[in-house]
């Protein structure tokens, strides 16, 4: 190994431990040990800390320890004429070099120093969570962590819009000669976030933290490895995160001593500059240290080296198309012309025919196209998408299925904006993206190119036509409401008791290698995203896929939602760890969870209830825990009796907890939440036999604590207080 490379290391980490000591000293005087620290909206402490060495820090004394530990690790800085054969002491440096950033991180959090202005900071668990569904089913196969900044601003355009095309989680920050990647993307008004998969951490070295404790985050929470499995951790780190570093600029010895930290972690770094280059594997997959100086190529060579496996959509459009682009928003200032909303009637209807019915590959525009907007004023026009399809293996149940692709199909254009569905929807396409040559045809060939790539099983044939005449809008969607009325009949009337056969889940085993998801007709997946329609679905476009078959077979608890071969199956699935599931209890063997669950339902011992909270709130719970703690004894694989991750429409599944009682356990859930389900719930609500059930729900503009909670519930006369106990 380059002597270069280890002593800029080691020499590094030295003045990053410095650093970190100083500050401490500096705040132990000014705040004092008893001082209360922690990054924002987690449940993992220093999380690098904590899951490499189970350090729990809360207090500022708490960081002594984790500074003594630093210490222990950090070697000497070598003799500069000394050659070292191996990683073995320059790796224990950049571990240590983490741990250092990580406190002055989270110092500089106590000082009210961090956010840096436009970047992120801390990246919470919740985003992380919420994340995990395209972590795992391979629309996000990979990550990027770009450090300094790159020659020009073109260039670095292109190499974070190449990494969006092949759907790369891209974090951007550092600097290189006093400029930042991320200033290059502002000025060329490229827009950040997490829904465009380029996320700013901070201008400044340290700071590159953010991205590596995010990632060790998900061994703990996907993996269901335990604070301080050090070795698993690391190698969960290199087998499952798919991330890597693109140093671009210079390297100085801050850079160098992240770089070994990353390497540790099974990151490989790629530099655009004449670096020494480390090429033997094992830490990383393959090589650890390389460089790259044609920035056309810089891209690819990244992903070789990290062995990332991407897949492109090459659509015969003439803006780029990627997932990448799903949460892009085209706001009114950069508006070319808009469809459906409150703006004008729209629709978008997806019908199987026979194949002698369609044409495929014909894309037919019936009335004008957006270049008729002429008049500034007026930006918004009528909109009818009709796609007929056809294919031998094609099913009824399944148009609703595919038509619901086409919001994440028509959003993979960039400039192009698609919310809602069916006669709710609303598309926008941006100024940009009419310079471009973007035209209505094009929505006709994205579908198209999508619906054969996605469902080649079932699809045989796709031809689209689009309306943008009003008459025809209108006379079209009073036809296809009665289709609308019929779907939902058809699938609201679907019980568990209808069907002989449930389907799997296994996406997530990537991250969670023991969890396994069994979907039902009135259960849908933890993660809101998989149906028991789009289980039989997912079969039959890839029989050997995630998704497969169970037979229910003979009942051993109907009660508590108990089949033999359900059992059978998810012993051996769940690596022969979970012996037997309950899908209707959340005492008695619950359902694992993975860690991509939209809500957490808990029971609420002194209300002889549960409650259920979502992702998304923040704030405090009846239970002491927020969303974040909560999850982190949930996820990984584990069965966590009391603890439940579900998706939130099977709150108002008839099969929700119904072992122990139903909805008539429900005490308590945020105000949002229970606004979102609002006609769902009221309507079991008249199910149950106690119409103003709905109200006798609390939520936090109610109470957060148990202790008021219960006042609530005896003054609302909550039937959970004269059910069976619970525990």
């Amino acid at each position: 190994m380059s002597k270069f490379v280890a002593t800029s290391a080691i020499r590094g980490a030295h003045s990053l431990v410095s650093e970190a000591e100083k500050f401490l000293d500096k705040a132990l005087k000014e705040k004092g040990a008893k001082a209360i620290i922690s990054f924002p909206e987690t449940a993992f402490y220093l999380p690098l800390a904590y899951a490499l060495f189970a350090f729990e820090v809360k207090e500022l004394g708490d960081i002594s320890r984790i500074l003594s530990h630093i210490k222990s690790l950090l070697p000497k800085v070598p003799d500069e004429k000394l050659w070292l054969p191996y990683l073995g002491s320059t790796l224990d440096a950049g571990i240590a070099a983490l741990l250092a950033e990580e406190i002055i991180m989270a110092l500089r959090y106590l000082y009210n120093q961090e956010p840096q202005t436009d970047c992120n900071g801390f990246f919470s668990d919740t985003v992380m969570r919420s994340l995990g569904i395209q972590l795992v089913d391979g629309r996000m196969p990979g990550f990027a962590a770009i450090l300094g900044a790159a020659p020009d601003n073109k260039t670095a355009v292109s190499i974070v819009r190449e990494l969006q095309e092949r759907n790369i989680l891209t974090f951007v920050g550092c600097s290189s000669n006093g400029r930042s990647i991320i200033d290059q993307l502002r000025e060329e008004n490229v827009e950040m976030g997490w829904d465009t998969y380029i996320v700013p951490y901070g201008r400044d070295t340290q700071s590159a933290i953010y991205p590596l404790n995010w990632a060790v985050r998900s061994a703990i929470t996907f993996g269901g490895i335990k604070a301080g499995q050090t070795k698993e951790c690391l190698l969960y780190t290199k087998n499952r995160v798919f991330a890597f570093g693109l140093a671009l600029g210079p390297l100085d010895d801050l850079k160098y001593a992240t770089g070994a930290g990353a390497i540790a972690m099974g990151f490989p770094v790629i530099a655009d500059t004449d670096i020494p280059e480390i090429k033997p594997s094992g830490v990383t997959t393959y090589e650890a240290l390389v460089k790259e100086f044609d920035y056309k190529r810089i891209v690819s060579r990244c992903l070789e080296v990290r062995g990332v496996k991407v897949k492109i959509s090459k659509i015969p459009i003439p803006v780029p198309y990627a997932a990448a682009f799903e949460g892009e928003r085209v706001r009114k200032e950069n508006l070319a012309v808009e469809f459906g909303g409150k703006a004008s009637t729209a629709f978008e209807f997806l019908e199987s025919k026979d194949a002698s019915e369609v044409e495929d590959g014909k894309v037919t525009l019936i009335g004008e196209d957006i270049d008729s907007v002429k008049d500034a004023s007026k930006l918004s026009m009528p909109l009818g998408i009709v796609a007929k399809v056809s294919g031998r293996k094609m099913q009824k149940d399944f148009e609703p299925i595919l038509e619901r692709q086409i919001h994440r199909f028509v959003n993979g254009a960039m400039g192009v904006m698609h919310i809602g569905q069916r006669d709710m929807n609303w598309i926008r396409i941006s100024k940009d993206a009419f310079n471009k040559g973007f035209r209505l045809k094009h929505l006709g060939l994205i579908l198209h190119a999508m619906l054969h790539q996605e469902y080649n099983a079932i699809v045989d044939k796709v031809e689209v036509n689009l309306y943008t005449k009003q008459q025809d809008v209108e006379k079209i969607l009073s036809g296809i409401k009665k289709t609308f009325d019929e779907r939902d009949d058809r699938i609201r009337g679907m019980t568990d008791e209808s069907v002989d056969t449930f389907y799997s889940c296994l996406l997530c085993q990537s991250f969670a290698p023991n969890h396994v998801c069994m979907i039902t007709p009135e259960r849908l997946g933890l993660c809101g995203a998989y149906s028991w329609l789009d289980g039989k679905a997912s079969y039959e476009i890839t029989p050997t896929g995630p998704n497969q078959p169970v037979p229910k077979g003979e009942a051993q608890d109907i009660k508590l939602g108990q089949w033999k071969n359900i059992n059978k199956f998810l012993y051996e699935k769940s690596n022969k760890t979970i012996s037997s599931v309950s899908m209707y209890s959340i005492m008695n063997n619950p359902q694992t969870s993975c860690g991509c669950f939209e809500c957490i339902v808990a029971v609420i011992p002194e209300a002889n209830g549960v409650m259920v909270v979502n992702r998304d709130f923040t704030g405090m719970t009846p239970v002491g825990m927020t969303f974040t703690t909560l999850a982190s004894s949930v996820g990984g694989g584990m069965q966590t009796p009391g603890f439940l991750g579900v998706g939130k429409l099977y709150i108002a599944s008839k099969k929700f907890i119904s072992a122990e009682g139903g909805l008539k356990r429900l005490a308590w859930m945020p105000k949002e939440l229970k606004e979102v389900l609002a006609d769902k719930l009221k309507a079991r609500s008249q199910e149950i036999g106690d119409p103003n059930f709905f109200e006798k729900i609390a939520d936090e503009t109610i109470c957060t604590t148990a202790e008021d909670l219960v006042q609530f519930l005896q003054k609302v006369k909550h039937p959970a207080l004269e059910m069976p106990a619970l525990l």
